[in-house]
């Protein structure tokens, strides 16, 4: 296996790099958790009311899993454009459709004002926000993978993650103080746009750190490679990235896809899905469910890049592994906890069990970067990473919910969590261990997965 000999760049700016995508990754997930929590508290009155409550938050979680749908499509896209075009570009658009998005949901006619028109309208901008998250998390992590070397890309690859826990602390922030000021009815006709309008004066400061960045390194030097090639071949068509991806590298789409089984439900169980138990079968409060995540997101944001910075130091697959199978032993007592309704043991549940999620989450951004060549790896990791999400995140807080209310018992949902953990046990289990990978030298060796086709990869460099 190469060792990592890419140049790193000058001491300025992989920080910048970092800042970049990280305020860039937390407002396009502050867009998107800003959703969940509301769909949790209140859309399911303002855009399906006359429901049963359960039924209201299941049609409410409905449009929320639509966002997740279009998520590949966004992945294809973007990861298709940005193998060709480069990680800068797409990044900026992806932000724009994002906040436009979700400034727009702010504006938003009820169903008490419109009809059924106000779901429509609603679903279809959860479409544009889940297209653009699509496309979103796999520029932004190989951003930050391809500006540095292989000694501490755990670390600072890990740092865009942070951007899904502050984007969680931001809105459930947001909508915590909201809910403490204002009264449930005022909350309810008006303060819940107020977190979504926020979105535009986000956008616009992330656009204007975002842009200040270069493109990748290593994609610019591939690209002049393949365009000289291309020259030499007398123009001959470059084969599409995502051809590439599913010929070459589908044993590392599998390998991803497995990996985020747990990683993905196991964090809309706990912060999104825990809105509900909490509230409906705990007997705790809104706004002490909310504080819950609050701190527990806190926690999550400063242990994250720790976790990433030991996947440096003894790899990426052990710090998962673990992260899999604590998640999985945790949620027992995560459920035994909350309904004590005790705010202390809430708060230990959810963060706890985000602290576990942490050691997924940390060197996931690595170790699917290092999976694939520079030419395919916008499209390989964004296609692994939001295909699962469909199978994953996307009807986590449906099945969660539909499964409370078939049994009124939290043990089945527990079992759902363990079932993901298995999974996601045995797909890092057996894929092999990636953090000496040079990114620069992916094309050499065929990527993560056994060299079957190496070369023939190495041609759509």
């Amino acid at each position: 296996m190469a060792s990592g000999t890419t140049a790193p760049p000058p001491p300025a700016s992989l920080p910048r790099v970092v800042a970049a995508s990280l305020i860039g990754t937390t407002i396009e997930w502050y867009d998107f958790f800003l959703y969940g929590s509301a769909a949790a508290l209140v859309f399911n009155k303002l855009f399906f009311p006359g429901s049963d409550p359960l039924v209201g938050t299941l049609l409410s979680f409905l449009t929320y899993a639509v966002g997740f749908a279009a998520r590949p499509l966004g992945a294809l896209v973007f990861g298709h454009y940005g193998d060709r075009l480069g990680r800068k570009k797409l990044l900026v658009l992806s932000l724009v459709m994002m906040g436009g998005a979700t400034f727009a949901i702010g504006l938003l006619p009820t169903h008490a004002t419109v009809g059924a028109a106000a779901p429509v309208l609603l679903t279809l901008l959860r479409l544009v926000q889940g297209f653009a998250l699509g496309g979103e998390w796999g520029g932004a992590v190989l951003l930050v993978s391809e500006h540095g070397d292989a000694r501490r890309r755990g670390f600072w690859a890990s740092w865009p993650q942070t951007g899904a826990p502050a984007g969680q602390l931001l809105a459930t922030g947001v909508l915590s103080l909201l809910t403490a000021v204002l009264s449930d009815d005022a909350f309810g006709r008006w303060g819940w746009r107020i977190p979504f309008l926020l979105s535009g004066v986000l956008v616009l400061i992330g656009l204007w750190i975002r842009l200040s960045v270069d493109e990748s390194p290593v994609f610019k030097e591939v690209l002049e490679r393949a365009e000289a090639r291309r020259a030499e071949e007398n123009g001959e068509t470059e084969r599409l990235p995502i051809v590439s991806v599913l010929r070459h590298h589908w044993r590392d789409v599998l390998v991803a896809v497995g990996a985020r089984m747990a990683e993905n439900i196991s964090y809309y169980v706990i912060t999104a899905f825990i809105l509900v138990y909490a509230t409906t079968s705990a007997g705790v409060s809104k706004q002490t469910a909310l504080n819950a995540v609050l701190i527990g997101s806190a926690v999550h944001f400063a242990v994250i890049p720790a976790w990433g910075a030991l996947s440096d130091r003894i790899g990426r697959r052990p710090v998962y592994l673990f992260g899999a199978a604590g998640v999985g032993l945790w949620m027992f007592p995560f459920f035994s906890l909350t309904d004590t309704g005790s705010f202390g043991s809430l708060i230990l549940a959810v963060t706890v069990g985000l602290v576990l999620h942490g050691a997924m989450y940390a060197p996931q951004a690595a170790f699917f970067a290092e999976m694939f060549a520079t030419r395919m790896r916008y499209s390989g990791a964004s296609i692994g990473a939001q295909f699962a999400s469909v199978a994953a995140g996307a009807p986590a807080p449906l099945i969660a919910t539909a499964l409370l209310d078939d049994y009124g018992s939290s043990t089945p949902i527990a079992l759902y969590v363990i079932a993901a953990a298995v999974l996601t046990l045995v797909a890092v289990g057996v894929a092999r261990e990636t953090r000496h990978r040079d990114l620069a030298r992916v094309e050499e060796e065929g990527g993560a997965s056994a060299g079957a086709g190496a070369a023939a990869a190495a041609r759509t460099v």
